[in-house]
């Protein structure tokens, strides 16, 4: 039994739609792993700076367009806690793209199991 031309036609189409969407939310999630990845980095840098200074050191953050004084054991801490979070998110945007990857895989292969068999199901 084979399938009717349009019918073979749209599935086509519309896995091809499916990997094409995949490919675009790949890139998008790449960009926002290496996004992450620089924040928690520059989060990192400015932990061990931090900690080089001694304890008396006066710190400040900026709010707005105003600075105001921390305690260092603050910063350090606020600092330690953005550092997990983004982790956490670079985490989960890895399980995003594992996922997306794989659905870009599996509709190629469905695409070129169509062409193969030629249209015969």
């Amino acid at each position: 039994m084979s399938i009717s031309n349009e019918a073979l036609q749209k599935l086509v189409q519309e896995i091809e739609t499916q990997a094409i969407q995949s490919q675009q939310q790949i890139t998008t999630v790449k960009s926002q792993m290496a996004l992450k990845q620089r924040e928690m980095r520059m989060l990192q840098l400015t932990s061990s700076e931090i900690s080089t200074l001694p304890a008396e050191t006066p710190v400040y953050e900026g709010i707005g367009k105003m600075f105001v004084s921390s305690p260092i054991a603050e910063v350090d801490k606020r600092l330690n806690k953005e550092t997990s979070e983004i982790k956490s998110d670079v985490e989960n945007l890895g399980k995003k793209l594992q996922y997306l990857e794989t659905t870009h895989k599996n509709s190629r292969e469905h695409i070129d199991q169509i062409f193969k068999s030629g249209g015969r199901s």
